[in-house]
């Protein structure tokens, strides 16, 4: 397998060679490329490679405007220590989105994805293997049920009914639309992966939101967004400005 690593930081790309080399030592690093030019130009004289890994705040822009500026079919796996990026990430021929610092465990299971992708193709597709015939072919596996404990007992609760997930003093809790609340053993963070884009938004630090449970948007200070929600919120869900115009346009899918 040839990849293509895009990172500006060296340390931080040498660690993801060597964790992908861990984990798959077949895995051929075909270049690591260190900015968006640098990326442009390298791209522009060689073959593509079979999947590319790229961080998304790179020294001289994001890594979206390679993907915006080149016509790229292979699918990328996109690395970054920020979340806001990740509806604009799965427009830009993203099959998987790790936040950093990666784990070796998540990484396996990106890599078993796009293999799984792959053979798919390979066994029932004549043609290119491109980004929108894997995804086609994905069956992607998001979380429907999570399991709470409660009195003694395991409860299903269906992500249907969960109007919004907040964090607050340690703890995560799933509110529902008939009011209950659970506390649940994962972080935000680990929802985030388990939890369908379409459906689920991180809005902020102690936010995930059910698009089914937005009732309305305000204006806010500073060209931030006041969201609400159908049933009422431990307190004020507030979006950044960064992060404004990827909610408004995750509302709209």
């Amino acid at each position: 397998m040839k990849v293509i690593i895009i990172e500006d930081e060296f340390r931080t790309a040498q660690e993801l060679k060597n964790m992908l080399l861990g984990v798959d030592s077949d895995i051929e690093i075909v270049a690591i490329l260190g900015s968006v030019s640098m990326a442009l130009n390298w791209f522009a004289h060689n073959p593509m490679p079979e999947i590319i890994f790229s961080d998304i705040e790179l020294g001289d822009g994001l890594s979206f405007e390679i993907f915006k500026n080149l016509c790229i079919e292979v699918p990328v796996i996109f690395c970054t220590a920020f979340d806001e990026y990740a509806i604009r990430a799965f427009d830009a021929n993203s099959i998987d989105y790790l936040l950093k610092p990666i784990d070796e465990a998540m990484l396996q299971k990106s890599l078993n994805k796009y293999l799984r992708m792959k053979e798919r193709i390979t066994n029932g597709v004549q043609g290119a293997l491109n980004l929108e015939s894997l995804i086609d072919q994905l069956d992607i596996a998001y979380k429907q049920t999570l399991l709470v404990s409660f009195r003694e007992k395991i409860i299903p609760i269906k992500l249907q009914d969960v109007a919004f997930i907040y964090a607050s003093n340690g703890l995560v809790y799933l509110e529902l639309a008939d009011r209950k609340s659970f506390t649940i053993s994962y972080t935000l963070e680990q929802l985030e992966s388990m939890l369908d884009p379409k459906d689920f938004f991180r809005a902020n630090r102690k936010f995930i939101l059910n698009r089914s449970f937005v009732d309305n948007i305000e204006h806010y200070f500073n060209r931030k967004l006041l969201v609400a929600c159908k049933i009422e919120t431990p307190e004020k869900i507030i979006i950044s400005r960064v992060k404004s115009n990827l909610f408004l346009k995750w509302l709209e899918l």
